[in-house]
């Protein structure tokens, strides 16, 4: 387990490095001034100028800075905005409404997921199992900033039952909505996988046994059959969680949540480059580590498989 385990920490160094680089390459290697509109409609002055070509080393080889950037952040430094916040601090004020939102979603996509592909398993082919089909598609097909507009409007302004918007520090209620949105289209494709899985699972030798020896489907399904139907299931959300991230930049701008995606996007706006770095690299890490943490929980969930 241990060398597993150091294995996959080295598998994280190329990871780490070629996403950080074509994320700091995308916000500071692009053609055009990265000072330009940073003193409001006027020009700015010599002296703010040749100040932030210091410190952001502006006159150095995009390489360069680049290593001058990791050397920074291996002391644990993610650097200032050109408003003089500091990115680390922005990140621990942003972080935790993500991560709210981050595991509410989570937690309805896999409530729905498991449970729907379950039930869509036991009886396959039958009215359940093709409506919750139809409907998964019809979510797929519409972008998440359509359906987030789309239930803002509907369930927050005229019906009323959600907040338009979400206060800070936001409070479960109003987290609910955006999350139900964020996890909707992520649950079709978890349904589905635990649909097929447990079709699979339920035509295996030893859940026949289980039924000669007499045992109730309920205990089959919920004691042997499903254990081990989740491992896909478990992966898919494990993998997901970058794909949770991505939507949360949508849906936080949407709903006007003060977390990392709105900070994101915040940033993208006022071309604030080292904001944007910093945050996507905390997020780089944060998915590497979880994706770790997924692979060490198949052993718990299968017995069989060893990590030697």
């Amino acid at each position: 387990m241990t060398g597993y385990i150091l294995r996959r920490l080295l598998q994280f160094i190329p990871v780490f490095l070629g996403t950080t680089f074509v994320v700091f390459f995308l916000a500071w290697g692009m053609p055009g001034d990265p000072l330009a509109g940073k003193c409001g409609d006027r020009e700015c002055p010599d002296a703010f100028v040749a100040a932030a070509t210091e410190e952001f080393k502006l006159d150095r080889p995009l390489i360069v800075r680049y290593g001058y950037y990791l050397a920074d952040l291996g002391r644990g430094d993610l650097g200032r905005s050109f408003t003089g916040r500091d990115v680390s601090e922005q990140l621990v004020a942003a972080f935790p409404a993500t991560v709210r939102l981050a595991l509410l979603a989570v937690l309805i996509e896999v409530l729905l997921g498991v449970t729907i592909g379950v039930v869509a398993a036991l009886r396959p082919g039958k009215a359940f199992d093709t409506t919750t089909m139809m409907v998964g598609l019809g979510i797929i097909a519409f972008p998440s900033f359509v359906i987030a507009n789309l239930a803002q409007l509907v369930f927050g302004v005229r019906l009323g039952w959600f907040p338009v918007t979400v206060s800070d520090p936001t409070s479960f209620a109003e987290l609910l909505l955006p999350a139900i949105v964020l996890a909707l289209a992520h649950q079709v494709t978890l349904s589905r996988l635990t649909r097929s899985a447990v079709i699979e699972t339920m035509q295996s030798d030893y859940i026949r046994t289980a039924r000669a020896k007499g045992l109730g489907e309920a205990r089959i399904v919920a004691v042997h059959a499903l254990r081990n139907s989740l491992i896909p299931a478990v992966t898919y959300v494990g993998k997901d969680i970058g794909g949770l991230l991505a939507g949360a930049v949508v849906v936080e701008g949407v709903f006007n949540i003060s977390g990392v995606g709105g900070l994101i996007v915040q940033s993208i706006r006022s071309h604030d480059g080292i904001t944007i770095v910093g945050a996507v690299t905390v997020v780089v890490v944060a998915y590497l580590f979880i994706n770790l943490l997924v692979d060490l929980s198949y052993a718990v969930l299968d017995p069989r498989i060893r990590y030697d």
